[in-house]
């Protein structure tokens, strides 16, 4: 693996997490390793080129676009990933208005929609397990 590609995965672990990257690259059809460097190559290779974004500001833009493509799959992997990427709750929210006014009001309602998933989500994982004996009643 060269250094390139190398710094493109170690950013998509620290972004997405290892057990969604492990989970990627288990996939064993013929054409899965190529294709999840392929695919880290281009999307997480831009992260790490540098220039004026910051990675917060590119995990925006993700988002951004991910909502107005109506990709919901991904723009729901991502939005599970701000807290790694330095998003707030409240940016995302904002952004849900930027994505009504120059995507269309559809689109910022699916991801509306797709991040109460998330957030859905974030809350039961945070909840603290039920280690009491249930009682008889």
């Amino acid at each position: 693996m060269d250094e390139a590609l190398s710094a493109a995965y170690e950013l998509r672990r620290a972004m997405l997490g290892d057990a969604y990257v492990d989970a990627q690259k288990a996939e064993t059809d013929p054409v899965a390793q190529d294709f999840q460097d392929h695919i880290t190559r281009q999307a997480w290779g831009v992260w790490t080129r540098g220039g004026a974004l910051s990675n917060r500001d590119r995990s925006l833009l993700v988002l951004a676009m991910t909502a107005a493509l109506g990709r919901m799959e991904e723009f729901k992997l991502h939005a599970s990933a701000q807290a790694r990427t330095g998003v707030s709750d409240a940016e995302l929210d904002e952004l849900l208005f930027q994505v009504a006014a120059y995507c269309g009001a559809p689109a910022a309602i699916s991801a509306k929609r797709a991040l109460r998933e998330v957030r859905a989500t974030r809350a039961t994982d945070a909840a603290p397990a039920n280690t009491t004996a249930p009682t008889e009643a």
